[in-house]
């Protein structure tokens, strides 16, 4: 897969994981961990490599796959997500509401004999931003939030920071800055949908790192800087230079948990000058796998379960 549209037939339960570089992900060793642990028996996990931006019908057969084969009941979409739901969210029989306002997709389960398409994104970057700054952050410092990339991880940045929060515990500014204007355009579309939220929104296209050295310098103090841009992972770089300044006594977010992560390495180097909480990718990872294996499987995930499986995840850190 994907070859054409022909269905594979599999043998044991499965799910599939749609990316660039899947064989280079933690989740191959911790699947297995994580299937005992929720009395998933044989199930497996198999990976599909797609390159950036793959033909449509790429994405279709993906879907006939899991529509068409009983024992694929679903897939994890990571970068693909938007390309996605862009080629075959006409293939589903339910959308998900957050999938419908991101225009991204994923999760794909099957429930009675309907192929449904989800976003977890917006619930998983809630709960790590949460994990990162904890309640009342945005009150207490009126820090903004400047968010390196507008793909799918930026959408659910958008819709959490906005819509799922308190509304007195909002950043005073989103910006957003990505390379492709079509990105920044997909994400002023969301935006249009949104409820009122009381937060100023900035979409800048921009492919210099020296200019979101800049941006970040006009950041006030505790801001939050999120590196959403694949870079350092699916790519290699930094959306910044090594001149940059992070804002004092802010965070810095990398998105990514495996790769070189320059831009993680970049915040590192500043942690203790502008006193810096820095965060990688790997909480997002686990909560996000964490809610569509559940959603897959059918299996509730429950806060002690999850206790339990991060503990698993420690040992293959």
């Amino acid at each position: 897969m994907p070859q054409g549209v022909d269905i594979v037939t599999h043998t044991a339960p499965t799910m599939l994981f749609i990316g660039v570089t899947t064989g280079g992900s933690s989740i191959n060793r911790l699947f297995p961990l994580w299937a005992d642990i929720l009395g998933l028996g044989d199930a497996r996990l198999v990976g599909i490599d797609l390159p950036l931006s793959a033909p449509a019908e790429d994405y279709r057969a993906v879907v006939r796959q899991i529509e068409g084969d009983p024992l694929t009941l679903g897939g994890l979409i990571t970068t693909h997500k938007i390309d996605l739901y862009n080629a075959a969210h006409g293939l589903f029989d339910e959308i998900d509401r957050y999938a419908r306002l991101c225009g991204e997709i994923a999760c794909i389960s099957k429930r009675a004999g309907r192929l449904i398409g989800g976003a977890v994104d917006p619930i998983t970057a809630g709960q790590s931003i949460d994990a990162i700054v904890g309640a009342g952050y945005w009150a207490r410092t009126g820090a903004d939030v400047l968010c390196l990339g507008a793909g799918g991880a930026g959408a659910a940045i958008l819709t959490t920071l906005t819509t799922r929060r308190a509304e007195g515990d909002r950043p005073r500014r989103l910006l957003f800055v990505d390379i492709d204007p079509v990105r920044l355009a997909h994400l002023r579309g969301i935006a249009a949908k949104l409820p009122e939220h009381g937060v100023a929104l900035e979409f800048i296209h921009n492919e210099s790192a020296a200019a979101n050295d800049r941006l970040m310098a006009d950041l006030p103090p505790g801001s939050m800087v999120i590196n959403a841009t694949g870079m350092g992972k699916d790519r290699p770089g930094s959306p910044i230079t090594d001149e940059g300044r992070f804002p004092q006594n802010g965070v810095a977010w990398e998105l990514n948990y495996r790769g070189p992560r320059g831009f993680l390495q970049q915040a590192c180097a500043q942690a203790a000058d502008r006193n810096l909480t820095v965060e990688d990718g790997w909480y997002y990872f686990l909560v996000g796998w964490a809610a569509i294996i559940g959603e897959i499987f059918d299996v509730s995930v429950t806060p002690p379960l999850f206790e339990r499986m991060a503990q698993a995840a420690e040992t293959i850190r």
